[in-house]
């Protein structure tokens, strides 16, 4: 699974003023992050807010972003949920053709115990007729992968072929390394967590700073897996700033945020998500201008 080794972008979801979907800003922010060099886009994420898009509304999303991408890099798409039949339903109703994987997010609210997120994703995985990246948040659903479900997934479940890993818990996270097999991906779900996962074993990024820095993310990433720490850890201090405000006020409002200033797309949230505050707006503007010089 060569093809989601590197920088992944979880890319946003634009929206107009009256709320619906601006395709015409998403081709901008799509053409804006493969001009930049990310290694392939993930559409329908936590920070395409996926939540709050309605089934017709990912349907004609997956089209459009299939064609706006033209197959310039590879395009995985979140189908995921608590309702593991209903996940399935949309992944056979769904037109894929296009689209090289599936990232399917550990099943919320519900609580299922470590058996039950296991065979939620084996049925997924089952049905799917494409790869899939399982992802661990368990900051957003309450549902950890537990080190052992993920490798009890990765090993005996072919067309699972990695983890997207936002636990923040490294100890957890250097268990899956250790004991996974050797073609089974490890990717950061968190920007700030680049340089350590990928020392240690991972395969990259699926990032929310690309969508506005993607060549900057890219290097960074790109020096890790050569090794390159040195020249990482200068990028990744320059964008520390960066990066803590990406998260201050939530996710996706700081990336729309610095995406509104960068002119590729309006700040604009659905409720109940909102736009940030005045104050971490202020440094938005000023972190843009200062890399802009």
């Amino acid at each position: 699974m060569k093809k989601f080794r590197g920088t992944g972008v979880a890319v946003v979801t634009p929206f107009k003023n009256d709320s619906s979907i601006d395709f015409t800003a998403m081709g901008r922010v799509i053409n804006h992050v493969i001009n930049g060099g990310v290694n392939y886009i993930v559409a329908m994420g936590t920070t395409g807010e996926a939540s709050t898009l309605t089934k017709d509304e990912k349907k004609a999303l997956i089209s459009y972003v299939i064609e706006a991408v033209d197959n310039r890099v590879p395009l995985v798409v979140g189908i995921g949920g608590n309702n593991t039949q209903e996940v399935i339903n949309f992944i056979r109703q769904s037109d894929l053709n296009g689209v090289d994987g599936i990232l399917s997010v550990a099943p919320y609210y519900n609580k299922p115990s470590q058996r039950g997120i296991f065979e939620h994703f084996k049925a997924i995985a089952t049905f799917s007729p494409l790869p899939v990246i399982i992802y661990n948040v368990p900051g957003r659903t309450s549902s950890n992968i537990s080190s052992d479900t993920c490798l009890e997934l990765a090993h005996e479940c072919e067309n699972i072929v990695g983890v997207k890993e936002a636990s923040g818990d490294i100890a957890h996270i250097m268990r899956i390394l250790k004991g996974k097999p050797e073609s089974f991906l490890v990717i950061s779900g968190d920007d700030g967590m680049i340089i350590p996962i990928t020392a240690a074993g991972g395969s990259g990024v699926i990032s929310v700073m690309a969508n506005a820095f993607p060549r900057q993310t890219c290097e960074l990433v790109n020096h890790c897996l050569k090794s390159n720490y040195k020249a990482a850890r200068e990028i990744h201090f320059n964008f520390m700033e960066t990066i803590e405000l990406l998260f201050a006020d939530g996710n996706p409002s700081g990336i729309k945020a610095f995406l509104s200033v960068m002119n590729l797309c309006h700040n604009i949230l659905r409720l109940p998500l909102v736009p940030v505050n005045k104050n971490i707006f202020s440094r938005i503007q000023k972190v843009v201008e200062k890399i802009r010089q």
